[in-house]
């Protein structure tokens, strides 16, 4: 199945492959070497907030095991590793001097890639926000858009002759609607639609974050990343397509369009009252917010289908229980067409070749060079005996992703994908029990085990050498 060889011939030259991790789920080590305590820190410890009740205090020990997890990249063979720097571990109270400890393991992790010949990507901000900002309000505060400039300054100082690219913030559109509006994420905050503004501050501290690393004149280049998923209407009726459309706004294009084109987008009339709070903002925002990038981070998982009507059940976009959902005037349909991720999202490649699309269309030239920067899907792995994992499903899903991303589409310069995850990693609000990684983690011994799909994608990468 997927024969790597023939699969690795259809790779473009110069195509970067690599994997995707985040500090919070992978590092453990929350009570070393000086690290502050972060907003997670706090959600996780409250009761009935997990899914699986657990906690990420050790996650999957790559603080200490580090050197272990660099071998294995080198092994499989991939061009990049995309890793983000813990905010509290570096700057443990949201301001002031860095914590040299931390320093410490981001320049020893850093070296142990180069040694390896493996491309740093970083990401200045993977949702782990020091504590001490989120009792200020966090992304709901204007300040915070300062204090994290300051932090990618500190992180410029620091690591801008080693990191080959930077992505100043993951996933706006996750942090506010997750985070801000339905309180499945920390910091658990049920705001709705007045959770708008968490998305403004987040992009204006992307702009300001995109000044201070280039005022330190850091090799690598920069940009930033969002999860997009094409939005469409369940019927053909105006109502419909209405709801569809105001989903698109509030999960992609109010992101994109002020990073890509410098302005919020046109509002349709049935919800400027929920848009106010973008519809007047500062001229001087909207210019600090658009700085040329080198580069424009896409993540894919899944489209998303809207019919009109209440919901039925409460289920976010990540199919997680908000209460929050039920006031919604339209719901998310399912797809029936598709096979689902155990996480129940469906398995639709074609639909990153829509989300491909719709940006080349939307932003013509307009869009830098483009990564997929994350793309990856959660099985329930069935561990044999000897501890392997046989994990077709997650290695289908990779050759048709992979294939999609391969082929690009007209007027848009696809240079890489990196999947999600590099190993079984603390997925946020499901804690353990999602398995994204191309590499099984004992959670009682830390012991990793390659998966299948872990030995066919350095196949192919070995292949296409």
């Amino acid at each position: 199945m997927h024969d790597p060889e023939g699969f690795a011939a259809t790779m473009p030259p110069g195509f970067t492959v690599g994997v995707s991790t985040a500090a919070f789920q992978i590092e453990g080590a929350v009570r070393d070497d000086g690290r502050g305590p972060s907003t997670w820190d706090e959600f996780m410890a409250q009761p009935g907030r997990i899914s699986d009740g657990s906690n990420a205090s050790i996650a999957a020990d790559h603080y200490h095991r580090y050197e272990e997890d660099v071998a294995l990249m080198k092994e499989l063979g991939v061009d990049s590793y995309r890793f983000s720097l813990g905010w509290p571990r570096l700057q443990p109270g949201g301001r002031g001097p860095a914590n040299p400890a931390g320093i410490a393991f981001y320049d020893k992790l850093l070296d142990e890639l180069l040694a390896a010949g493996i491309s740093p990507m970083a990401t200045l901000f993977h949702w782990d926000m020091p504590e001490p900002l989120q009792h200020r309000g966090g992304w709901m505060n204007r300040d915070t858009a300062y204090r994290f400039a300051d932090f990618a300054l500190l992180a410029g100082e620091s690591f801008g002759d080693r990191i080959d690219k930077w992505v100043t913030i993951n996933e706006p559109t996750t942090v506010t609607l997750n985070g801000y509006a339905l309180g499945v994420h920390a910091p658990g905050a049920t705001l709705m639609f007045d959770a708008l503004l968490a998305a403004h501050h987040q992009l204006l501290g992307h702009g300001l974050a995109v000044q201070a690393l280039r005022s330190q004149s850091v090799k690598g280049g920069i940009g930033i990343t969002n999860v997009h998923s094409p939005v469409v209407p369940a019927k053909d009726n105006f109502i419909t397509r209405q709801y569809a459309e105001v989903f698109d706004l509030v999960h992609n294009r109010i992101y994109a369009d002020p990073v890509l084109l410098g302005k919020y987008p046109k509002f349709p009339l049935l919800a400027r009252k929920q848009f106010r709070q973008l519809i007047e903002v500062d001229p001087a925002d909207l210019a600090t917010i658009a700085q040329p990038l080198d580069f424009y981070g896409l993540n894919y998982y899944m489209p998303t289908r809207i019919a009109a009507g209440p919901p039925t059940s409460a289920s976010t976009p990540d199919g997680v229980f908000a209460e929050g959902m039920r006031d919604l005037p339209f719901h998310l349909a399912p797809w029936p067409e598709f096979p689902a991720t155990a996480f129940g999202w469906p398995v639709a490649p074609e639909f990153l070749s829509e989300s491909l699309r719709d940006y080349s269309e939307r932003y013509a030239g307009k869009l830098p060079p483009v990564f997929i920067t994350e793309g990856g899907a959660s099985y329930r792995d069935r561990v044999s005996a000897d501890g392997s994992v046989d994990d077709a499903d997650r290695t289908s899903y990779l050759a048709g992703h992979l294939a999609a991303a391969f082929a690009g589409v007209p007027g848009l310069d696809v240079q890489g994908y990196y999947v999600w995850t590099l190993m079984d990693n603390w997925e946020w609000a499901a804690g353990f029990a999602e398995k994204f990684g191309l590499i099984r983690v004992d959670p009682h011994t830390q012991d990793r085990t390659p998966k299948a799909s872990y030995h066919w994608l350095r196949t192919v990468l070995r292949a296409r050498r």
